[in-house]
């Protein structure tokens, strides 16, 4: 299972999810495979909640993704009235600075 696969699979376990995406942004980045991530996430479960809970609740879910094999992770946190499908547009990811315990 790849790297994308897995935080799919993860979060959609951990999170009911009413839109789920996860882009490998690694080709944009100087490390190259499975290192960089952008997700959005769609979930009733954000309701209510200000955007660093929404965040607490994705890295939670991915912490041994990010403590071992992850660099970079974009999070997009919404409820299913902050996003339109159609019409909502997900910022782009900055680009990458480097610096990952990877690199050595």
């Amino acid at each position: 299972m790849s790297m994308q696969q897995q935080i799919h699979a993860k979060l959609a376990d951990a999170i009911a999810c009413t839109h789920l995406d996860v882009i490998n942004e690694s080709h944009m980045h100087s490390r190259g495979s499975d290192s960089h991530f952008k997700v959005v996430v769609v979930s009733e479960e954000f309701s209510g909640l200000r955007l660093l809970p929404r965040h607490r609740r994705i890295n939670e879910v991915l912490k041994s993704e990010l403590a071992n094999d992850i660099h970079a992770l974009a999070i997009h946190a919404y409820t299913p009235e902050e996003f339109d499908e159609s019409e909502h547009q997900v910022p782009a990811s900055p680009n990458c600075l480097g610096g990952s315990k990877f690199d050595k």
